[in-house]
């Protein structure tokens, strides 16, 4: 194992959120607010271990996908818990158990909560809390490939360690060049929403923190009520943009490079597309009864579809007064989520169109047994490892989602608040049903059980193994050998 590797990679990520962290630290100057203090000391306290770790260079720059997967997931560790540290130290939130929630909810997209009210919060905080949304959105490790070369297929593992979705590959022969590009999207269509959201009336520091909660797929709020409070044309520019985050960004690429036909070729955008066109139809007629009109019911029933698939999180309605086909669409589309290589999070759209064509190939198999039928997605037949790591997938995922279940049961909550809880944190949605619901928190929750959410939200956006990888046995076997091996040298 290239361990001097990992280590260099978790000092840049360090060193990327100290100069991130000086953001907050210009918010502070800007409102006048002292707790920018913490973030400045934080920051400091970032890039001096960042260099401690980058000053001695590894001999082999070279890492696989197991490394990758560490790297990714101490990464995503390391910056959680010195993202909190200025949650903690300057006594916004007083438990280091709640600020480390917070962080991960943050720097994951999921958007859950421990606040029972966020406007008590400094302007630094609730800047610092949207921003994790937006360096979570793409990723911290896209962006660090986008600024520091590695060697060989070292960057790829790393992406694919970190990318949301069942396949990763490069859009340019250059994988340094991808992550620019996506950078460069994600980037623009953050700008393009800030701009409508302003021209619109919302206020510029408002606009800014849901633009970045939007791009990221996240969904903390900066008032009490979410998004309920803004007009019907703020409502509709974030739903649209939802949408557009939780397409997969290839599609942009093709448009860019005005390769149209390919972008709607795309066979899980429009699967995607459908399915939300689907569950507004289904909602909009189950909820038509409960609102003034028939444009405010397509406003909420949109807004909410698309918040939840996309797992943004964001909410205009207490959809918990909703009816029981409502909420089954709602839960349903919790599990469905995004598209691949999109911000947004959930098993994905592509995985469950494979799913159910593979469970159409086996009924044909039983029908006709010398059949012999390919799998395809777009044209193409569907490799059978791709299949095969869908179904691993899947599996786990329903493992460790019952586990969870199980884990935070022993407090004696009611069932559609268990499940739903597990459902949101693990698929980063944020609110879920019940206790959990969009008017409520996490906050109820015992310590024990935040941890068991924090690890599902980790594992989430992580997609599930690269975490999962550092609980088997065998990494720190390897790491341990390596010690040993060293001394003896």
């Amino acid at each position: 194992m290239n361990s001097s590797m990992i280590r260099l990679i978790l000092g840049n990520v360090l060193k990327v959120e100290a100069i991130l962290m000086l953001l907050p630290c210009l918010i502070a100057v800007i409102y006048r607010e002292p707790v920018g203090i913490y973030y400045l000391g934080v920051a400091f306290l970032c890039l001096l271990l960042g260099l401690l770790m980058t000053h001695r260079k590894p001999k082999n720059l070279v890492f696989y996908l197991k490394e990758g997967c560490i790297a990714t997931s101490l990464s995503w560790i390391f910056l959680s818990f010195f993202g909190a540290l200025p949650f903690w130290l300057s006594g916004e939130i007083p438990s280091l158990t709640d600020a480390l929630f917070e962080t991960i909810s943050g720097f994951t997209t999921t958007g859950a909560s421990i606040l029972a009210d966020v406007e008590a919060l400094s302007h630094t905080a609730l800047f610092w809390r949207s921003f994790t949304h937006w360096i979570g959105g793409m990723g911290v490790l896209v962006f660090l490939m986008a600024i520091i070369p590695l060697s060989g297929g070292s960057n790829i593992n790393l992406m694919r360690a970190e990318s949301p979705g069942p396949s990763v590959g490069k859009l340019v022969p250059k994988m340094k060049y991808t992550a620019r590009i996506l950078y460069f999207i994600y980037f623009a269509m953050t700008l393009l929403e800030l701009f409508l959201l302003i021209a619109g009336g919302m206020p510029v520091f408002d606009a800014l923190a849901t633009s970045m909660g939007t791009a990221g797929t996240g969904g903390f709020g900066i008032r009490a009520d979410s998004m309920m409070s803004y007009s019907p044309y703020l409502q509709w520019v974030v739903t649209i943009f939802m949408i557009l985050f939780g397409v997969n960004f290839n599609a942009y690429y093709f448009m860019i490079f005005h390769n149209f036909k390919k972008a709607f070729a795309m066979e899980e955008v429009r699967y995607y597309l459908g399915i939300i066109a689907a569950a507004i139809a289904i909602v909009f007629f189950e909820t038509l009864s409960l609102y003034g009109t028939a444009f405010e019911t397509l406003t909420h029933a949109s807004f909410q579809v698309a918040s939840i698939i996309t797992t943004t999180g964001f909410s205009t309605v207490d959809f918990n007064i909703w009816s029981q086909a409502s909420k089954t669409v709602l839960v349903l589309l919790m599990f469905i989520g995004a598209c691949a290589g999109s911000t947004g999070g959930g098993i994905k759209v592509s995985r469950f169109v494979i799913l159910v064509k593979t469970l159409g190939k086996e009924m044909t198999s039983y029908i006709h047994p010398k059949s012999i039928k390919k799998i395809k997605c777009e044209g193409k037949p569907v490799e059978h490892e791709v299949v095969r790591s869908i179904n691993v997938y899947f599996i786990t995922f329903m493992i460790v989602f019952s586990a969870s279940v199980l884990a935070i049961s022993f407090e004696e909550k009611d069932l559609v608040t268990n499940f739903t809880a597990v459902a949101a944190t693990i698929n980063n949605i944020g609110p879920g049903l019940e206790l959990v619901g969009p008017t409520q928190n996490f906050g109820l929750f015992h310590p024990v059980s935040k941890f068991v959410l924090m690890f599902d939200m980790l594992a989430g956006r992580l997609e599930l193994f690269p975490l999962l990888i550092l609980f088997h046995p065998a990494v720190w076997k390897d790491l341990f050998t390596q010690k040993v091996t060293a001394r003896k040298r």
